[in-house]
């Protein structure tokens, strides 16, 4: 009997248990589904985070200051501190003490009720240096940004203008803030959103009319964040060992172990997130991997039943000459053609549920070619290897044994 013949065997002997063959094929189909899934739901992760990281900037170190500490000695976290001014963020754009980087921006935030005419919407009001577009990797949609010196001009972003004008189309539009009314001079384009915040519910203003009009009180000249932008990607280590060393001396701080501000980088950001989901994906991808050991373990007892029910049919094909070697190829074959069977099945339905799922998580799947393959290769492994005990069992039977079962 040669492989056509072999492959159409078992064709019909699948065929003709077409209700059990469907549940064992069903069993591999959900293990290869989810396989797929969780890996691409992994990569899409990944994919996100990276994006939305590198939504802040190219080639960008983000500086934040130290922890705070209330009168009672309740420290706060890293970042609640005042430790980080405007000097330091003028003292960091000097090309002779700072040659690695190519700009920078401080930024200094507060949540503010905004109000135009009779509507009222709470944003994000930051004040911001000269070069923040650059830095921030931003543009301006809609007329132009705020003059750096002052104290009336604010641009919105394109959400904060929706919620406060019903519309984008807003320079020359009056907002207040904090009780102060400002010019509406622009509209920043369209950024979307990141795993926090709406990046465009904002509403920039200047440093000076941030720290005197806005914020005021003793800590006016103080930031919450200051955005280096290295002048290439191989220059950030270079920069950030250059702004360090600067901001201590700044400080006043002869060992580094006692900084009271935390520079970090791009890639380190990307690199802690990609490592975290590496893992969960890599777990979840185990879990999954569960069902697909069921599934053998069902294609095992299938052709361990078919070898039973089909006793008569083996013991007559060995009596009519057929090699052992024979025998086991059918049985092998039938379990590969279950296992296939299930593989493709299995992946195509990964793939579609990859269409429809990022609508309703609201996070990307990103369909992996190496897991497609790979989960349908495993699943004909996943026949073969728990279909060869039920074949060798088939291949054993003694002619006249077989012959005589009932």
């Amino acid at each position: 009997m040669n492989w056509a013949e072999t492959t159409s065997t078992a064709w019909h002997a699948i065929r003709s248990h077409a209700m059990r063959s469907l549940l064992t094929v069903l069993g591999i189909l959900i293990g290869i589904a989810a396989v797929i899934l969780t890996v691409g739901l992994g990569l899409g992760t990944q994919k996100d985070v990276s994006e939305q990281i590198s939504s802040l900037g190219s080639n960008l170190l983000i500086v934040t200051p130290g922890s705070s500490t209330d009168s009672s000695g309740v420290r706060g976290g890293f970042g609640t501190g005042a430790t980080l001014t405007v000097s330091d963020a003028d003292a960091m754009a000097s090309s002779v003490a700072v040659p690695d980087v190519a700009a920078v921006a401080a930024e200094k935030t507060s949540s503010e009720s905004v109000t135009a005419g009779d509507t009222n919407w709470t944003t994000t009001v930051t004040g911001v240096t000269d070069d923040w577009l650059t830095v921030r990797s931003r543009t301006v949609s809609i007329g132009s940004f705020v003059d750096p010196d002052s104290t009336n001009e604010v641009v919105l972003g394109p959400s904060a203008a929706e919620e406060l004008f019903g519309t984008t189309y807003v320079v020359g539009q009056t907002a207040t803030i904090a009780g102060a009314d400002f010019n509406v001079v622009g509209v920043l384009a369209a950024e979307g959103s990141n795993s926090t915040s709406d990046l465009d519910d904002i509403a920039i203003v200047s440093m000076p009319a941030m720290a005197d009009t806005i914020v005021g009180g003793t800590q006016r000249e103080s930031v919450n964040t200051i955005y280096l932008k290295a002048t290439d990607t191989d220059t950030i280590s270079a920069a950030n060992q250059e702004a360090t060393n600067l901001l201590l001396n700044l400080h006043s701080i002869t060992n580094a172990d006692n900084a009271d501000f935390t520079i970090s980088s791009q890639d380190s950001l990307v690199s802690t997130a990609t490592s975290v989901y590496r893992t969960l994906t890599v777990l979840l991808a185990g879990i999954a991997a569960l069902s697909l050991l069921v599934g053998g373990i069902g294609v095992m007892n299938i052709m361990l039943v078919s070898v039973t029910e089909r006793t008569r049919e083996i013991g007559l094909r060995k009596a009519l000459g057929a090699p052992p070697g024979a025998i086991r190829r059918q049985f092998l074959v039938e379990a590969s053609i279950l296992g296939f069977s299930g593989g493709i099945v299995g992946a195509l339905l990964g793939i579609a549920a990859a269409k429809v799922l990022p609508a309703l998580l609201g996070s990307s799947v990103v369909i992996s070619p190496v897991a497609v393959v790979g989960s349908i290769g495993i699943a004909v492994a996943i026949g073969v290897i728990f279909g060869v005990y039920p074949a060798v069992r088939a291949a054993r039977l003694a002619p006249i044994d077989a012959l005589r079962a009932e």
